[in-house]
């Protein structure tokens, strides 16, 4: 190998590798994005596995903890609405539930399709809301017709009101979940988790 081959080879490895590392400059996304899904429907088979089922699945941004009492003080409806007149229920982007089954909540038939959801902070009890307003994936201060969080959000396009069940668990989850418990074929639960808070609506599945 002559020697100016040999400095371009070494050249070419300090750059790969100094572009490997990250560098200071560098920052995790504060909240990053989160998703949660479940299948219903299908059947097992022994060659294919599941086949047949049909999703449902929560997408968010999940916000961490890093030490902050959530849900204790008097203004942390402000906190965490955070100028909007319902809590985006995550971080940044609007939660959106998708689902290509139909669903009941309470008494209400929601259609397959994408919605955003909320929750409405009340001091006697939560409010989970399903509303037919898109969602900004990015933010764009142009777009009237579609929200970013919780931002210009109006009641007209809900779908769903419903009262949650609001428990305290034993222990803190440091980053906020969406989760769907005591999923059957028929019925399950859909459940935010964080701290030491769960708010949980039930629902049944369409057949």
């Amino acid at each position: 190998m002559t020697r100016l081959r040999l400095v371009f080879t070494l050249g070419i490895l300090v750059l790969v590798a100094t572009s490997a590392r990250p560098t200071a400059q560098e920052r995790r996304i504060a909240s990053p994005a989160g998703r949660s899904a479940t299948e219903v429907g299908g059947h097992h088979d022994v060659r294919e596995g599941y086949v047949g089922g049909q999703w449902i699945e929560v997408r968010y941004g999940r916000p961490i903890k890093r030490g902050r009492d959530l849900f204790g003080p008097d203004d942390h409806r402000e906190f965490l609405n955070d100028g909007a007149p319902v809590w985006r229920a995550g971080a940044n982007v609007s939660t959106r539930l998708l689902t290509e089954v139909p669903l009941v909540f309470g008494t209400t038939t929601v259609a397959p399709g994408e919605y955003t959801v909320f929750i409405d902070l009340r001091p006697t009890e939560w409010v989970f809301i399903m509303s037919t307003w898109p969602a900004q994936t990015t933010y764009d201060f142009e777009n009237h017709a579609a929200l970013f969080g919780a931002f210009e959000y109006t009641p007209d396009k809900d779908v769903v009101r419903l009262p949650m069940r609001v428990e305290t668990l034993p222990r803190s989850f440091d980053q906020l979940s969406w989760q769907f418990l005591d999923m059957t074929d028929t019925s399950g639960t859909l459940a935010l988790l964080w701290d030491t808070t769960l708010a949980s609506v039930p629902f049944t599945v369409v057949p």
